[in-house]
């Protein structure tokens, strides 16, 4: 029998991938004062997405999850919020029309501030200083003073994921998510886009099924449901301390939720069985999800769901992987056919991002036909073993940066400097972001027709 969880039993495992604090007196004071204020989300909206999430695992919808490496404080801003919400809508969409699946809307968003690193020491011109581990902990100057841990960068990171949740909720209910709208700006991206016949076709069908429904009366006007979503947030569970002081006991159940994100995920670098995240994250009923890297064997995956899944709860694990172009059939057909044969309803998810950065012209990047070849291989694999591929986690952004090469406008190395602005990992921006969920689209109608034809088969008509 599992030991008894609390939310700091984590504390007595191995734990990596933390900063150290210098003063322990105001990193207690800090943990103590955040446990104190309003949750970020609520039992009831990570209960209403676990739901959700279930019918992923069933094949009847699809997980769009996306957003920043790393959220920034220097760049919060209503219009990066507003024009990064704007990119998902018209990805969910597309998407949505070409799959006939509900899209399930998923940030990597009002949270996602730490970041895992390889090496816990940068070294710039001979001088060696702490690695920059995302906005929550420290800076991205390379001083001393910039890069050593600051607890109370808690305070502010807590303060900006409670103003983006605000404007977002705002965004999803109060209009601006109509679905005539973002259609309208899908189509605006189509007419722009150099590449606009690939998706011409897909767009007038979109058209004409939302003037066939104007024409029975369905619109925005007469149904909610057409100007409003559900959108919902994530992150990392990195920063134990802070996911700790955000856990609190939901008073209609007496479970523990982990408050500050609907889903929170555990990292390729943080899934030791015995280690203290994922003790952390077993604990806490929000539903969770594992990054699933070339390094995680199939028994080991089944170990850690043991763990984090021990009642087998509809809709409470997501499996991301992340192998790299062309690794991906190395890899993902064993551990499917371990959870299958376990009989285990996950949501497998593809991370096509993580395993294709290169270095090109100076600069961390990703070419934009790797990460269109890992999703190709990621459907044609779960094709091939008859599971459901469920769906895609990308880095990306609202903003008109030049921080991953290709797609329809050709970004080539020497473009990467014009609007680099990431300080972690290359995001796709606002063009290649939707124009990836084209192609996607494409997949899912693909993969729609080939179950069709499978019923067909087995019905013997």
């Amino acid at each position: 029998m599992a030991a008894r969880w609390t939310p700091d039993s984590w504390r007595s495992k191995p734990i990596v991938q933390m900063p150290e604090y210098s003063d322990q007196k105001v990193l207690a004071e800090v943990e103590k004062q955040l446990s104190t204020f309003p949750p970020l989300v609520f039992a009831g909206e990570a209960r209403a997405l676990k739901r959700t999430l279930a019918h992923v695992a069933k094949g009847e919808a699809f997980l769009l999850q996306g957003g920043d490496c790393a959220e920034s404080f220097a760049e919060h801003s209503a219009n990066n919020i507003r024009d990064f919400f704007r990119v998902f809508l018209q990805m969910a969409v597309v998407m949505t029309f070409a799959g006939a699946l509900p899209v399930v809307k998923l940030g990597r968003v009002a949270g996602q501030f730490a970041k895992p690193r390889s090496s816990p020491t940068e070294k710039q011109d001979g001088v060696e200083l702490p690695a920059y581990r995302g906005d929550i902990v420290n800076d991205t100057a390379f001083t001393q003073e910039g890069r050593t841990p600051d607890p109370r960068r808690q305070l502010d990171a807590y303060r900006q994921s409670a103003a983006t949740l605000n404007l977002l909720r705002a965004f999803s209910t109060g209009g601006y998510a109509n679905l005539s709208n973002a259609h309208q700006w899908m189509l605006g991206f189509v007419k722009d886009s150099p590449q606009s016949h690939r998706y011409e076709e897909l767009s007038a069908r979109i058209t004409e099924a939302l003037d066939f429904m104007r024409a029975c009366g369905i619109d925005p006007k007469t149904h909610p449901e057409m100007r409003t979503t559900d959108f919902y947030t994530s992150h990392e569970a990195l920063l134990l301390g802070y996911e700790q002081a955000m856990t609190r006991v939901d008073s209609t159940s007496g479970d523990w939720y982990d408050t500050s994100g609907h889903l929170v995920w555990v990292g390729d670098r943080t899934r030791q069985p015995d280690h203290a995240h994922v003790e952390f994250l077993r604990g806490v009923k929000n539903p969770i999800a594992i990054k699933c890297g070339p390094s995680l064997p199939a028994d080991g995956l089944l170990k850690l769901l043991d763990i984090l899944d021990p009642e087998r709860e509809p809709g409470r694990m997501t499996l991301i992987c992340r192998f790299g172009a062309g690794k991906v059939e190395a890899s993902l057909p064993a551990l499917i056919r371990a959870v299958k044969k376990e009989k285990r309803h996950v949501v497998w998810s593809c991370d096509p991002m993580h395993g294709n950065t290169v270095t090109a012209n100076g600069f961390k990047t990703r070419r934009f036909e790797q990460i269109l070849q890992e999703v190709k291989e990621f459907f044609a694999v779960h094709a091939a073993e008859g599971t459901h591929a469920g769906g895609i986690h990308l880095e990306m952004t609202g903003q008109n940066v030049t921080e991953c090469m290709g797609g329809a406008r050709a970004i080539g190395e020497t473009d990467l400097s014009d609007r680099y602005h990431t300080f972690c990992d290359p995001r796709l921006n606002a063009e290649q972001a939707i124009e990836m969920a084209f192609l996607v689209a494409d997949l899912l109608k693909k993969g729609r027709a080939g179950h069709a034809r499978l019923l067909t088969a087995a019905s013997g008509l």
